[in-house]
């Protein structure tokens, strides 16, 4: 077989270094069109890996493991399950989507812009797939340096601020995640995550190690009140590096991945907290997006909102609300990617991301108003679009493990729709505002494109999100079953105490169990 996983990472990076050896801006064109036809051809392994998949396993599939560093007993591992395939694949996607929307926004340093991108792409499948924890982190930590040279270099006025606060923030919570992993290693003497998963460590111990890799996994969510730097990303970067942050979701998956099956104890105890840092996302970012006058920053708030869902559905210990934080973080991311376009297709043609600078845009860009209110409708979670399923899950998944939580967690339904309609309201329709908006012209061919595989994307999985949802829900069920088996024994030493606190904190908080498990202590 073919190493498709190794394809998928070392062909993007090592495209990304030959575009960015092509150097100077003399001859920009060849830079683009290089940059696409290396992007095309890094996503190809993207097809028989899908053909290929096999959807009722919930095992890992295309392994690929040989010895990397022996004297820390690191491996190259690499492999996927229902959960990794899809965001694999849309990682591919969005490199393609990045270059062409990037087509004519950047003028100079071209080769610099799409070199870094590409290396970002092949850096991020290598986190998706990544099954050795000392191969996890170096994946996760380069990840920063395509990203600030992105944001720092070619974003706009305040481009230097955004990038050093997105850079301190993630590198603190990456050395936090760090020292987790060298205790994990110094228990096992590995950095197989699987040998992790069969430790079993004191409560008080899971709690610092979760509390460690929560550092770094809440700034790539982004959580509340962590999230301060996404704004900034928003406002000062470019519109490719937004896109990229906002379409694929590393926060997310590392919760998943390592808190939730490594550290069950801990998870179940710490519960309550996340549930309510989760609540008070959805509630408190839609609040401070009805009032934001930059479609940036809307959008950015929007996302701190929906990725509220993601955490609530992961710390439900369901099915439904694993699948359904999962379909979250592939819907929304995007949706989330196809509005920044939008708006960064605007911004190009005026220079400006005020609300109060359009009005009546839908008067002469009709396509381009059709694509933003279907992207719209999506963002709110209107049924028939992908924005609907991985909301409906988790807001179902919640309402079964407690009415009121799910109450309060379906407030972004009223809310979403409230600060989107406003803005859609403002921008789109009405009266042609000024002389600026008049003179707009529509998409261009290359954008009808570019919108238009996007709005097939949140049609099709909107309409019939089966062929995600099965892959998916096998390794959901793996995953729940995996924390409930390896939670410690009720009576094991140092747990006592803080399951008792627990109980007390978690009143009305029921976790759904596997099926015929006794509930633990």
């Amino acid at each position: 077989m073919l190493p498709i996983l190794s394809l998928l990472i070392w062909l993007p990076i090592a495209a990304g270094a030959l575009v960015m050896l092509l150097g100077r801006d003399r001859h920009p064109n060849t830079v683009r069109w290089t940059s696409l036809i290396a992007a095309a051809i890094s996503a190809a392994p993207i097809v028989p890996l899908v053909h290929g998949f096999r959807t009722h396993v919930a095992s890992l599939q295309f392994v690929e493991r040989f010895r990397w560093i022996d004297s820390f007993d690191a491996s190259w591992h690499v492999g996927i399950d229902g959960i990794s395939l899809w965001l694999v694949v849309l990682t591919g996607v969005t490199t393609l989507i990045v270059v062409l929307a990037s087509w004519r926004a950047v003028t100079t340093r071209v080769s610099s812009y799409f070199g870094s991108f590409l290396v970002l792409s092949g850096l991020m499948q290598g986190v998706f797939t990544a099954q050795d924890g000392m191969l996890f982190f170096v994946f996760f930590e380069a990840t920063l340096l395509p990203l600030y040279l992105l944001i720092g270099v070619y974003g706009r006025a305040n481009r230097t601020h955004a990038a050093v606060k997105f850079f301190f923030f993630s590198l603190t919570g990456s050395l936090m995640m760090l020292l987790s992993m060298l205790y994990l290693y110094m228990q096992t003497q590995s950095f197989e995550i699987a040998s992790w998963q069969t430790l079993h460590l004191p409560l008080a111990v899971q709690v610092m190690l979760f509390i460690g890799f929560l550092g770094a996994f809440s700034v790539k969510v982004p959580m509340w009140p962590v999230h301060t730097w996404l704004p900034e990303v928003h406002l000062d970067g470019p519109t490719g590096a937004a896109v990229m942050l906002g379409m694929l979701k590393l926060g997310g998956y590392g919760l998943l991945r390592f808190n939730l099956p490594l550290l069950p104890d801990a998870s179940h105890f710490l519960a309550p907290l996340m549930v309510l840092l989760s609540l008070v996302a959805v509630i408190y970012a839609s609040l401070v997006a009805l009032v934001q006058t930059d479609l940036r920053k809307l959008l950015a708030y929007s996302a701190v909102a929906h990725m509220g869902l993601v955490t609530l559905g992961l710390f439900l210990f369901s099915e439904m609300g694993t699948d359904g934080a999962v379909m979250q973080m592939i819907s929304y991311g995007i949706v989330s990617g196809a509005m920044l376009l939008c708006t960064g297709m605007l911004y190009d043609r005026t220079s400006s991301a005020s609300i109060d600078a359009y009005g009546g845009v839908a008067a002469t860009m009709p396509r381009f108003a059709a694509f933003a209110m279907l992207f719209s409708m999506a963002n709110v979670g209107m049924p028939g679009t992908s924005g609907f399923v991985g909301e409906f899950l988790v807001l179902m998944g919640a309402i079964k493990v407690n009415f009121w939580i799910g109450a309060l967690a379906s407030l972004t339904l009223v809310l979403s729709a409230a600060y989107t309609l406003w803005m859609v309201k403002r921008v789109i329709f009405g009266r042609v505002g000024n002389a600026r908006v008049a003179s707009l012209k529509d998409v261009s061919r290359r954008e009808f494109a570019l919108l238009g595989a996007m709005a097939v994307m949140v049609l099709g999985i909107g309409l019939d999100p089966k062929p995600l949802t099965d892959g998916i829900d096998v390794t959901a069920v793996q995953v729940v079953q995996d924390i409930e088996q390896h939670r410690l024994p009720a009576n094991d030493s140092g747990r006592d105490e803080m399951a008792g606190r627990r109980h007390g904190v978690t009143a009305g908080h029921a976790a759904v169990r596997v099926k015929g498990e006794q509930p633990a202590a």
